[in-house]
Formats: structure tokens, sequence, C-alpha cells
């Protein structure tokens, strides 16, 4: 027998079309395309501009991920805690790397996953 499954829907927004997002409200406007900035906000050449340099700094940080593996990377962290460990390897949204032999003030760890939002820094020599 066939185990039925509850639907969740969300309730209607305050315009009776939506499912639950005000427009008005701070996280709507946060993640909405109008609240990120860009340089001109009708000229097509400033909007190309600031596109084709965030490409720029995009491919140099993929790079910068790509020299990183294998090598003993330092990363600062929050509540001034320095860590060093061998980079092996980021998740694909760069939230997490994984590294191994991480050396922290309590020991040593034969593998970690470190979250992106608790670094602070992190260097490597080339």
């Amino acid at each position: 027998m066939k185990v039925p499954v509850s639907v969740t829907r969300l309730p209607r927004g305050p315009d009776g079309t939506s499912r639950g997002f005000d427009p008005n409200s701070p996280r709507y406007q946060a993640l909405s395309p109008i609240s990120i900035s860009t340089v001109g906000c009708g000229n097509e050449a400033d909007l190309e501009r600031e596109q084709q340099g965030r490409v720029a700094l995009r491919e140099r940080y993929l790079r910068s991920l790509f020299a990183m593996v294998g090598r003993t990377i330092h990363f600062t962290m929050y509540e001034r805690v320095n860590v060093s460990a061998f980079f092996d390897a980021s998740d694909i949204d760069i939230l997490n790397f994984q590294v191994s032999d991480l050396q922290t003030p309590l020991g040593v760890h034969r593998e970690a996953l470190l979250r992106c939002s608790d670094i602070i820094s992190y260097t490597f020599e080339l």
C-alpha cells in the first residue's frame, strides 16, 4: 500500500496572487535583481565594462583555487585562529574547502571541511 504524502502549500501573499513573498519585505528587496548595484543604471557601455571586470575577477579567483591544490595554505579564521592545511578541493558553489592534515591549536586532523564563511583570509606560496 502506498503511503500518502501531505503537500505543504505556502500562504497567499498580501497581493493575493503570490505565495508568501511580500515585495516590501527586507528579504525580498535584498534578493531582488534591483538591489544588485551597477555602475550605470541605464548606460549599456558602463554595464558591459562592469560585467567584463566581474568576469576577469571571477576567472582570477578560480585560477587561484586551481593553483592552491596540493599546496600548504595558511588560513586566518574568526576569533584569531590560525590554521594551516593542504588544500584538496572546493565544492561547486565555493562554500566549503576540503583540506587534509589540518593543523589547529588543538591538534592535527587528517581530513576536514572548512566553511568559507568562517575564513577571513588565506595565503599560500606559488
